[in-house]
């Protein structure tokens, strides 16, 4: 008896200092009641209205390991495939399918550890506004009457966002530990959609602003971890082609540009010194090449590349823009013009009347980022013949119903048939309408998570020829099916590659990152072009090499080498000459 009053007596002990030291407590303990049901339905959560505290703690408690601490336990084979690759594990035939070694390996290489995001959520304002722009800090900042830091740097910004952040929402009344939609009140609907399109994040469709705000809430997290990996990358990338590059730039001097620049910086050089030996002076002093009066720009641009890659990453990110919307403008000129207007119509923006192609792509590319909202003939576009012709049935009058039970209804006169009782139903309006929707809404959710593998070869053909997409003799059915989804994605979102987003273009930007610091250091024309091969080689290596141990095994090391090389030029002279350009 004496054991186990003693037991008890300790075991309460034990309980009490816990409580009184925070031991055991998670962030979600001390959120306010409305904070508990915004993280529920931003995760997509039922939860029973009303409902008092102690429910809603446990519902998050319930869904906070497999929502905050281990995202990737919910994640299908092919997400837990691609995460891995992209952290360069190389993945064995065997252990593909074998989802409890995907779920471990990936924990490995998770970004952090699940402590460690427990606690990201005791100080939210740390990290919620690191993957903001320049331009909504500042905003931020003017919106609620403090002043923006001077000189106005981002880091600055940053920092005093951080400091006035629960200043700021005591101001407006506002909860700040899982922050309401307050927090994004000055965000236009397309900068919400163009931050998610940029990390590869699906835009919730059909959408509201409310939805926009709660995508990017919920996944505000995981982009700051995404974004930090990046800037460690693009940091590593900087050291290594400010050290190739300081030699690369000596080689394509002049005997008397050597000299001037060593004059400059106080280096004296000896009479007589022939080509070799000024270029090992200049080499032996290149510490001065950050701080060279001629080029003191460099200084800064070094500075910023090599402590935070800020810099870096502002500028990838621009280019990465760029890229991004030539790519789109390309696939939107094969479109045909009912594609064009679809693509219109699914967003609200009214169809030119003349109907001309270059005003389609126009306000096409003009609306790039416009969020697609609700329903309409191009909602069908997508569906199995099932799907359509469940729905034809139910929707369509008795001529369409005889049609689509006609054994030799294909999928395209289902899908004409489908627009056809929409469009009717449009037309009349009141319940007519509303029922139509009602089972478009029903039935999309199920459509967008089996697109296309169910349709024949035949409807996958037609469906790319929308599109512009030609096939060919030898075109394998994946092949059709990974062209089907990029096609699909572009319409949908207004970009084709959701997984090649901005981290990856940073974090492999070795090239683009030469060519940034040669414009800046002044080159031009030739000269840039002859030192650009040897530093580029030497900078992509940094990210390549990782790549090419995996592979060996299975090809040679020569042609991987030299295909290696041949990628790297290939892209060094696009960065180049888009440099060249606006140089």
């Amino acid at each position: 008896m004496k054991i186990t009053f003693g037991f008890l007596v300790l075991a309460l002990y034990a309980s009490s200092s816990a409580a009184i030291l925070g031991f055991g407590k998670s962030a979600y303990n001390k959120w306010h009641e409305t904070e508990l049901e915004r993280w529920l339905s931003d995760h997509d959560i039922p939860y029973p209205t009303p409902a008092d505290r102690k429910e809603l703690e446990n519902l998050v408690k319930e869904h906070w390991d497999s929502k905050v601490s281990s995202p990737y336990k919910d994640w299908d084979t092919a997400r837990l495939q691609a995460y891995l690759n992209q952290k360069g594990v190389e993945i064995t035939d065997k252990s593909k399918e074998n989802k409890n070694w995907l779920i471990e390996t990936v924990k490995n290489n998770w970004y952090e550890a699940e402590n460690v995001a427990e606690d990201a959520y005791e100080n939210v304002k740390s990290w919620i506004f690191d993957t903001w722009t320049d331009s909504q800090l500042k905003t931020f900042l003017d919106r609620h009457g403090i002043q923006n830091p001077t000189p106005r740097k981002r880091d600055t910004m940053l920092q005093t966002a951080r400091d006035n952040y629960q200043v700021i929402a005591d101001k407006v009344g506002e909860t700040a530990a899982y922050p309401g939609n307050w927090l994004y009140e000055a965000w236009s609907e397309s900068e919400l959609k163009k931050w998610l399109d940029e990390r590869g994040i699906p835009v919730p469709q059909p959408t509201t602003r409310d939805r926009l705000i709660a995508q990017v809430r919920r996944n505000s997290r995981t982009a700051a971890l995404k974004l930090k990996e990046a800037q460690a990358s693009a940091s590593k990338s900087a050291e290594a082609v400010k050290e190739s590059i300081t030699d690369t730039i000596f080689d394509s001097w002049s005997d008397s540009e050597l000299k001037n620049w060593c004059d400059k910086n106080g280096i004296k050089v000896p009479q007589g010194s022939t080509r070799n030996e000024l270029i090992a002076l200049a080499r032996r002093n290149k510490a001065y090449l950050s701080d060279d009066t001629v080029n003191a720009s460099i200084s800064a641009y070094y500075n910023s590349a090599t402590n935070t890659a800020a810099s870096a990453y502002s500028k990838a990110t621009d280019t990465i823009s760029d890229i991004t919307q030539d790519m789109f403008d390309k696939a939107i000129e094969l479109w045909s013009d009912t594609r064009l207007k679809a693509y219109l119509d699914s967003r609200g923006v009214p169809v030119p009347q003349n109907g001309k192609r270059d005003e389609l792509l126009s306000r096409v590319r003009l609306h790039r980022h416009k969020i697609a909202n609700g329903y309409g003939t191009w909602t069908f576009d997508t569906w199995t013949y099932e799907n359509l012709k469940k729905f034809v049935d139910d929707q369509a009058n008795k001529g369409a119903n005889a049609a689509s039970a006609a054994a030799s209804t294909t999928r395209g006169e289902l899908l004409k048939q489908a627009q056809k009782a929409y469009d009717e139903a449009k037309s009349s309006g009141g319940s007519a309408y509303a029922s139509v929707t009602s089972a478009m809404a029903k039935a999309t959710d199920s459509v967008r998570q089996n697109s296309f593998e169910r349709w024949s070869d035949s409807d996958l053909k037609n469906y790319l020829d929308s599109y512009g997409i030609k096939t060919y003799q030898g075109t394998t059915r994946n092949e059709m099916l990974a062209k089907a989804r990029r096609a699909q994605h572009l319409f949908w979102y207004g970009t084709a590659t959701p997984t090649e987003t901005m981290y990856e273009k940073v974090k492999n930007g070795a090239g683009w990152l030469y060519n940034r610091v040669a414009m800046t250091l002044g080159f031009a024309g030739e000269k840039a072009e002859g030192a650009a091969d040897s530093a580029r080689e030497s900078a992509q290596y940094v990210y390549d090499r990782g790549a090419e141990k995996s592979q060996e095994a299975k090809q040679g090391v020569k042609d991987k080498a030299k295909d290696t090389y041949d990628r790297a030029y290939e892209e060094g002279q696009k960065a180049y000459h888009k440099g060249k350009e606006e140089l």
